[in-house]
């Protein structure tokens, strides 16, 4: 079964990505692949002016992969991960994610990266990572840029949990919908099918300029915090072995 699904739609002006591994749509090496390689397949389709990113199932996603954030696989996931984000950036094509039930970690940073999230009310988002002990290099850059400092801190070092109501109110969520995909449909037909295509991409290229520059400057060093001296501690090496066994992480410095 294919973790990715993919179909054009809207005589061509649309690409629906389906996050197909439910129940949790967990995003692993294997869906950072097929992503790339849909997303790579796709960038020079001029009339495409959208692309849509849904979970099958009850949920959006339950994030990164844990087993896969051990100290000598993590870099593989995390370089992975930069490559697809760096992609959609290069494409320059507004995305738009429809989100259900549980949209955390990789999850919450895809979605987050969208230009627009349409909700169900019993959505839930939330940056968990500081509760195994490491931190979001992405969410880290992406989440001051998309709802400011403020927030960003506090859901990047709280590891708290926002349901869909509080997400709206801090700017993360555009709509909460009982049929989030039916509004964004509607919504893509208002705002962003009668528009130039390639209009569309310049517009994204000049609103996403500080993003962009963020990525390819501030990302690589957070990735190297990550890797040379995060993953070094005991803390953070026992945080994800902790979870991955299901039990309570033993940490040395409480």
């Amino acid at each position: 079964m294919s973790k990715i699904l993919c179909e054009l739609r809207e005589d061509g002006q649309l690409l629906h990505i389906t996050l197909n591994a439910p129940e949790g749509n967990v995003i692993d090496m294997g869906m950072l692949q097929g992503l790339d390689v849909i997303l790579g397949a796709h960038g020079r389709t001029s009339s495409l002016k959208a692309i849509v990113f849904e979970g099958a199932g009850q949920h959006f996603s339950f994030g990164t992969s844990v087993a896969e954030h051990r100290s000598d696989r993590v870099a593989g996931l995390l370089t992975r991960f930069r490559r697809v984000l760096s992609r959609l950036l290069q494409m320059a094509v507004p995305t738009i994610a429809v989100v259900r039930g549980h949209c955390l970690s990789g999850g919450m940073e895809l979605a987050a990266f969208c230009n627009w999230i349409f909700a169900a009310p019993d959505s839930r988002f939330s940056q968990p990572e500081i509760k195994i002990g490491v931190f979001p290099p992405i969410g880290a850059v992406l989440l001051p840029w998309r709802l400011g400092g403020r927030h960003a801190l506090d859901l990047c070092v709280s590891g708290r949990s926002i349901n869909a109501q509080e997400a709206l109110q801090i700017g993360l969520v555009h709509k909460i919908s009982e049929k989030p995909g039916e509004d964004a449909l509607d919504f893509f037909k208002t705002y962003l099918a009668p528009r130039s295509a390639s209009s569309l991409r310049f517009v994204e290229r000049a609103a996403r300029s500080t993003l962009a520059r963020s990525f390819d400057e501030t990302l690589p060093d957070l990735e190297r915090l990550y890797l040379e001296e995060l993953m070094n501690t005991h803390d953070a090496r026992e945080g994800v072995i902790a979870s991955i066994a299901g039990r309570e992480p033993r940490y040395r410095d409480k």
